[in-house]
């Protein structure tokens, strides 16, 4: 698959991932749009309410599903069909707020914007959780996911009509799909995820976030146009892919900055490592230029679970990181004679 859509972002974009620990969503997109200015991302506020949690949202206007205020979900299986239609399309309930208020700041924009929704083989392991038989779980959330990527791709363009929309799938269901006893094989997971993608490349830059290491050849065959994935997730074992989808067109949304333990105070270990892959990559038959081109920095996952201070700090050091990024992208396309 070429990705021509992503062709258009800018070089050495810094962008947020998952939820924020703010309760109130004023502050938390002013919190985006001062740190993330050039790829400002929705954010979801599961502190503010459970609603907002990755699994509560995405079940949220499922048949036979009700959302608990603690997020967790009760079920009427005899009502759970994936032929009926999704409800609250609209995105006008509790699980939307914090979509809501960033589509209302950043309504004049004619620049990139992301948000995200959960993925299929996710939203399937939690039904599956709750009680649903596998086979329907997964039908009912695939079913779910795409109404729902169609529903979001269509409001986010008419609130925000002249910006490029950036779209990614989350997916951290996705890192344990080849362990024993996964609830679907590894194939039926790459239909379901593609199936998400293909509904949002009509009108959206499609991503897939998966933030723990992962089998990468199945991320990749489901065909998104940005991958995004921890530096230390073992991309690396995959280079001749990785570079395959490179030359195609296709982006790395690079999870640079860890969310779960010390950071540092610099860029300069963070910076180290990330380039020491890069180097590694490139020795492996990836493009140097397109390593650093086609490539945005990340955390490495939400920041829900942080403080405000603490999540301030993660992603100032991953703006600092994406300015090495695209100083030294614009560096390399020069030295190339791009």
């Amino acid at each position: 698959m070429v990705h021509p859509a992503a062709a258009g972002l800018p070089v050495g974009l810094a962008t947020g991932i998952g939820a924020l620990p703010h309760c109130d969503p004023g502050e938390a997109v002013e919190f985006v749009l001062r740190h993330s200015p050039r790829l400002p991302s929705a954010p979801s506020l599961p502190a503010r309410s459970r609603r907002e949690g990755m699994v509560a949202q995405a079940a949220t206007g499922i048949a036979g599903v009700d959302v608990q205020p603690d997020g967790s979900l009760h079920l009427a299986p005899g009502a759970i069909d994936p032929e009926a239609p999704l409800g609250e399309l609209d995105l006008a309930g509790e699980a939307h707020v914090g979509l809501r208020a960033f589509l209302t700041a950043v309504a004049d924009r004619d620049g990139p914007v992301k948000v995200s929704l959960t993925g299929p083989v996710t939203l399937g392991v939690a039904l599956h959780a709750a009680g649903v038989e596998p086979e329907l779980a997964f039908a009912v959330a695939a079913s779910a996911v795409r109404q729902r990527a169609a529903a979001l791709t269509d409001h986010v363009l008419r609130r925000v009509p002249a910006a490029q929309l950036v779209v990614f799938v989350d997916e951290p269901a996705m890192a344990c799909v080849t362990e024993p006893g996964f609830p679907i094989g590894p194939t039926e997971a790459v239909d379901l995820v593609s199936g998400a993608l293909a509904v949002l490349e009509r009108t959206a830059v499609t991503g897939l976030h998966c933030c723990a290491p992962a089998d990468y050849r199945l991320l990749l065959a489901s065909g998104p146009a940005i991958l995004s994935v921890p530096v230390d997730g073992g991309i690396e074992r995959h280079a001749g892919l990785l570079a395959d989808h490179l030359e195609r067109g296709g982006w790395v949304a690079w999870g640079a900055v860890p969310t779960h333990g010390p950071v540092g105070t610099t860029v300069e270990r963070l910076w180290r490592r990330l380039s020491a892959l890069w180097c590694e990559l490139s020795g492996d038959g990836c493009d140097p230029v397109l390593l650093r081109s086609n490539a945005m920095i990340t955390p490495t996952c939400g920041l829900s679970r942080h403080g405000v201070t603490q999540a301030e700090h993660v992603v100032d050091l991953t703006n600092r990181l994406a300015t090495r990024l695209h100083d030294q992208a614009i560096g390399v396309r020069l030295a190339a004679g791009a």
